[in-house]
């Protein structure tokens, strides 16, 4: 079998525990203490551990810290209702962490809902973040105006955000189907071998836990279409509220971008980030796993 544990796939690193206002949280440490930080925020249904890939060679120059979000990983994930996995509420209890292992500003790299935190947190706090990437997403607003305009598109979304415990008990029947098979669905392949299996077992071991099911569908009913997530983005824009620092869209040729009127990247300029710069990535929704030579080229560029 192959070992779990993230220390096989973060040579260097160390692993963090930190208590927060959300909630203990666990993170994997690498690079000079001193160097600048950044912080890399992992995606849906995933942990920390899908940066394994660009992670060390981003730790040359900084200071990376790889955390698992609140619900995720090995993070605590308390049931606390839908507003304590609204993305401001994250936002502010990562500014929090991060303050408490010593860093007021950072860098942030953020996949699928570790970005969609991450813009939230940029848009809100702005002082904290020097530069800002966002990997395969496009704002929650926009998403969900795609989602009622093709019906059908992306159905996870509103099966995810439904009414508890319906979603929850229908995953739990069969947890590693259901995940494993987004997995498949999402990647350029059409199957699991973008994955390491030491990844792999760590996904597995935090998505068979009830809790962690449960906090992912809060997570996505924050998000949902009534949710406060949504309503941030409305009154943000509303207000002309954009992103000043330097910002960076990376999107996926064969899921995000693939089929769409309107690119992920003039979709940031037209709402949240009008100099936005961005880069295409030939693969699947899982840019750090599916291509990291390309993820890591593109982020090395980017943060200098």
């Amino acid at each position: 079998m192959p070992d779990p544990t993230p220390d096989a796939l973060f040579p260097g690193f160390d692993p963090l525990w930190v208590e927060g206002p959300g909630g203990r949280v666990f993170a994997q440490a690498g690079g000079d203490p001193a160097a600048p930080a950044l912080l890399l925020l992992h995606g849906f249904p995933q942990t920390h551990a899908m940066w394994h890939r660009v992670a060390p060679a981003l730790a040359r120059g900084h200071r990376v810290i790889c955390l698992d979000l609140k619900g995720y990983g090995w993070s605590q994930a308390p049931d606390d209702g839908v507003e304590a996995y609204a993305k401001r509420v994250l936002g502010r209890e990562i500014v929090a962490l991060m303050e408490r292992i010593g860093h007021v500003r950072f860098t942030l790299a953020g996949h699928d809902r570790g970005a969609r935190v991450g813009y939230r947190l940029a848009l809100d706090d702005p002082g904290r973040v020097e530069r800002l990437a966002l990997l395969d997403i496009v704002p929650t607003l926009i998403q969900w105006e795609r989602i009622e305009a093709r019906p059908g598109m992306n159905p996870h979304w509103p099966f995810l955000a439904g009414p508890a415990p319906e979603p929850e008990t229908a995953i739990g029947r069969d947890p590693n189907g259901y995940f494993e098979g987004l997995l498949r669905d999402w990647t350029g392949a059409k199957d699991l071998s973008a994955f390491d299996p030491r990844a792999l077992a760590l996904y597995r071991q935090s998505w068979n836990v009830p809790e962690r099911i449960h906090a992912m569908c809060q997570d996505y009913r924050a998000g949902g279409p009534d949710g406060p997530d949504r309503a941030a983005d409305a009154a943000d824009l509303a207000a002309g509220r954009r992103l000043g620092m330097p910002v960076l869209v990376l999107a996926s040729r064969d899921y995000l971008d693939k089929d769409k009127p309107e690119s992920a990247l003039d979709t940031w300029r037209r709402t949240f980030a009008p100099k936005a710069e961005g880069v295409s990535i030939p693969c699947g929704h899982f840019l750090a796993e599916e291509s990291p030579a390309e993820t890591l080229t593109a982020l090395e560029r980017f943060f200098g």
